[in-house]
């Protein structure tokens, strides 16, 4: 059972990862020795970790850590002073964030970003953007192929929105839907690029434990049935610790712990940072 009402400040008892009876492929990206500043302040120093193809793999730490920062490190918001990023083989310092997109790579956002006046179904085509052939003259007039791209597109997007259950909701204003719903939104904005991994910040902040249990299950179920890697933000550690295979923690903007749920729980540096002891 997923315990998504523990605090930031608990860690909770040992349990087997549920992704552990599934395969975990080869380094899909690794991120070596990335440090970034901003002026005088270190955001991040001289960070490595990788992730492997399929998994599940959680960034943890206190607030300030660093975290979101070393996202937008991988999908090319920011760009590292030192360190380089290889996804697939092909290592990169300085890539933008479209071209980090096109090669396969998907982000949400702690704060919400969608276009609040539009329907739900239209704020996910904007997700197959990256995707469409057609310019944007033929798009206007929807005449030829553009119509008929436009109706595949469409297609893919309502199996999305059957796949996060808000069918009921797909011609609704994304402003007037509940913030949990919203936030599945994104997800499948996310989602209809059909990434390769898929970086999550925060997914479940803000949510109430029913809505945090159902966005565990469709992380899940995007990562075992899409196959999509999955890099995961999350404070509340019970969900990290029920839902990853492996965890790395960083605290003022350096690695302290890098492992198994099991293995960060008891790693020493990992308890005196959330909970101020050392027992």
């Amino acid at each position: 059972m997923f315990n998504p009402t523990m605090t930031d400040t608990q860690l909770p008892p040992s349990s087997q990862s549920p992704a552990s009876g599934r395969r975990i492929g080869d380094v899909i990206l690794e991120v070596r020795n990335i440090s970034l500043r901003f002026g005088g302040v270190k955001a991040l120093t001289d960070i490595s970790f990788d992730v492997r193809e399929h998994e599940i793999r959680a960034i943890i730490g206190p607030n300030g850590a660093g975290k979101s920062s070393m996202l937008n490190c991988i999908n090319g918001v920011y760009a590292p002073q030192e360190g380089a990023i290889t996804f697939r083989g092909q290592t990169f310092k300085h890539m933008n964030s479209r071209q980090v997109a096109e090669m396969g790579v998907a982000r949400t956002f702690q704060n919400l970003a969608l276009f609040k006046g539009m329907s739900v179904l239209d704020n996910i085509m904007t997700g197959r953007n990256l995707r469409m052939r057609s310019n944007l003259f033929l798009q206007a007039l929807r005449w030829g192929p553009a119509e008929r791209e436009e109706i595949a597109h469409r297609e893919k997007v309502e199996r999305i929105i059957d796949f996060l259950e808000i069918q009921p909701f797909r011609k609704t204003p994304v402003g007037r839907l509940p913030y949990g719903l919203q936030k599945r939104v994104d997800l499948g904005r996310a989602l209809a690029m059909e990434p390769q991994v898929l970086l999550l910040d925060e997914p479940m902040a803000g949510m109430n434990v029913e809505e945090k249990q159902d966005m565990c299950r469709f992380i899940l179920d995007v990562n075992d049935e899409f196959g999509t890697t999955v890099v995961l933000i999350e404070h509340d550690m019970g969900v990290v610790m029920d839902i990853s295979d492996r965890v790395v923690v960083l605290d003022y903007g350096k690695k302290i712990g890098d492992g198994t749920p099991d293995e960060v729980r008891t790693n020493e540096d990992v308890i005196r940072a959330y909970l101020g002891t050392t027992h």
